[in-house]
């Protein structure tokens, strides 16, 4: 794995304006906005998977469509090999949406029900000519190789194949475009549990085989913790702790992150909860509270935690976002409940 990004965001804000009904409109309220992304920074190493976790709502998704080129961000910028995204166009941003794929969360509704598999991927290889006339079926038969589906599967249409088998018809058409990039979003969530290990163990041996970078979107910490070289935890939209993935599960610095690996389910008989557990609702991305936006669900905030937001610095290896991450990590910052806010 090299040390070079070969993917990186900076500021990357993203905003989505709420439609107004009528009666508001005619009353002259303003237009709300919904902040998805709230200043992400992050960058990724050639070679690397990067795994992101966090609640539903906290803007895994988001993020990963921002980087495929699908999501427009309203601030910030996104890198790849060092070239603005922004500034991309014509066959130069082509050449961004060949390297860079997503592969989608649910492998039903990916797919296009109305094509074969095999012109599913022959679609791939011709618009972004990567292959031509009897190399494009040559080109097939590598990918259903490489993700370990029968030769006999390029006449078939989706439904006739099962969950695990869709996802790798999925991540067979990425490949096909020769990426350098997989942001993976959610990618075995709507798999049984049965089928889940062996997609995970194809995207490893994938990785290795391929010299892939891989995002790996997911709130299943135990898959995260076994897939990734690095962890970013996002909590509405921003991110409030990244570091090698076994310094953050063994030792988070950030309350969230504690509180995420707490509720997480375990085999292991434990005597007593040490770390609180995850509390309260996911604040709306409508309001994100003042000051540190996880304030109002941590046992440990303070007063300084309501006013101020604190920044993404080094501790203990990684980054994290809180006013008293070291003494949260050795264990001395009192357990303060956040006051409750005055209406």
């Amino acid at each position: 794995m090299s040390a070079e990004p070969i993917l990186s965001v900076s500021g990357l804000s993203v905003r989505f304006s709420k439609p107004r009904p009528l009666a508001h409109q005619l009353l002259g309220h303003p237009r709300q906005e919904v902040r998805a992304l709230n200043g992400i920074d992050l960058a990724v190493a050639r070679g690397e998977t990067l795994g992101i976790v966090g609640e539903s709502g906290c803007g895994k998704s988001t993020l990963a469509r921002c980087l495929a080129g699908l999501v427009t961000p309203t601030e910030g910028e996104i890198r790849f090999r060092g070239e603005r995204l922004a500034d991309l166009r014509g066959k130069d941003r082509r050449a961004y949406n060949r390297r860079v794929q997503l592969i989608f969360q649910d492998p039903y509704s990916s797919l296009n029900p109305r094509m074969t598999v095999g012109d599913m991927l022959s679609e791939a290889l011709t618009v972004h000519r990567m292959r031509s006339g009897s190399g494009v079926d040559e080109r097939i038969g590598e990918l259903f190789e490489l993700v370990r589906l029968p030769q006999d599967a390029r006449d078939k249409y989706p439904h006739e194949f099962s969950g695990g088998q869709r996802q790798r018809i999925a991540i067979a058409r990425a490949l096909a475009v020769e990426p350098e990039c997989l942001i993976a979003d959610e990618l075995v969530s709507a798999l049984d549990v049965s089928v889940q290990a062996q997609v995970v163990n194809l995207m490893l041996d994938l990785q290795d085989r391929l010299g892939l970078t891989v995002l790996f979107v997911a709130h299943d910490l135990r898959l995260v913790r076994h897939v990734s070289h690095r962890v970013a935890v996002i909590y509405l939209g921003s991110v409030v702790e990244i570091g090698p993935s076994e310094t953050v599960f063994s030792a988070p610095r950030h309350p969230y992150s504690q509180a995420l690996l707490a509720a997480a389910p375990t085999l292991e008989v434990k005597e007593g909860r040490k770390t609180p557990a995850l509390s309260g609702e996911l604040p709306s991305p409508l309001a994100i509270p003042p000051g540190c936006p996880f304030h109002i669900r941590c046992p440990y905030a303070a007063e300084r935690c309501r006013r101020e937001k604190p920044a993404l610095l080094p501790h203990g290896g990684g980054l994290a976002a809180c006013h008293f991450a070291e003494e949260i990590a050795a264990g001395t910052q009192p357990v303060r409940k956040a006051e409750p806010q005055p209406a």
